[in-house]
């Protein structure tokens, strides 16, 4: 059980990472950019807000299996999402992704043009811009967007049992001793996730209160 909810959280914690590799940039871009197709782009990161969890599961399922189409290509060369680590990240990611990608966005737009058009003017260029004034102004968003997304992710079960049944996560370790032994075997793994889950989400929410604390944008 204790494995079992240290792989949750660090798989949570991994696709949090891969999230902010990649989504913080997207983010910047739907933030300040106008181009043709991004209510096209927009509408890709929402939707599995709009997906039922099954149905995620799937299409995670169809692409990223054996014989799926960004799954097949990295079997080939070993790497395998099936019954595997990355499964459970890719799926997680998945989910989770348009938690952080629209609260880092929102963050983005809080900050006024002008600062980073003035830090142009004193000679930066468009990413120490960026870099320097537009992203410690949004740190506090991008946090929360990061705690969010990572509850959301340690949350999932549908989307990865759909394609990686193990090694097991907390919720399908969970369902399984349910379905096995009832309520008297998975009561005591609920109490004890209800536990870790509040305990750490209190330590982030606290450390919270560190995050852009000189941010003033008055």
């Amino acid at each position: 059980m204790i494995d079992s909810i240290i792989l949750t959280m660090g798989a949570g914690a991994n696709a949090i990472i891969i999230l902010m590799i990649f989504g913080i940039p997207l983010a910047y871009v739907l933030a300040r950019a106008e181009f043709m197709g991004k209510k096209f782009v927009e509408t890709i990161v929402d939707i599995p807000l709009m997906l039922p969890h099954t149905v995620a599961g799937i299409l995670v399922y169809i692409l990223f299996m054996k014989r799926g189409l960004v799954g097949g290509p990295l079997y080939n060369i070993g790497f395998s999402f099936e019954d595997a680590y990355p499964g459970i990240v890719v799926a997680m990611l998945f989910v989770s992704s348009p938690y952080f990608i629209n609260s880092a966005r929102e963050g983005f737009e809080k900050v006024p043009l002008h600062l980073e058009n003035v830090a142009r003017t004193l000679g930066a260029t468009r990413f120490s811009a960026f870099l320097h004034v537009t992203l410690p102004l949004s740190a506090r968003h991008i946090y929360n967007g990061a705690i969010f997304s990572w509850g959301r992710a340690i949350g999932e079960f549908a989307a990865i049992i759909m394609i990686a049944y193990y090694p097991m996560v907390i919720s399908t370790l969970l369902y399984y001793r349910f379905s096995t032994g009832g309520l008297k075997e998975s009561s005591s793994i609920a109490f004890i996730l209800i536990l870790s889950c509040f305990t750490v989400f209190l330590i982030l929410r606290y450390l919270s209160r560190f995050i852009g604390r000189y941010d003033d944008r008055v």
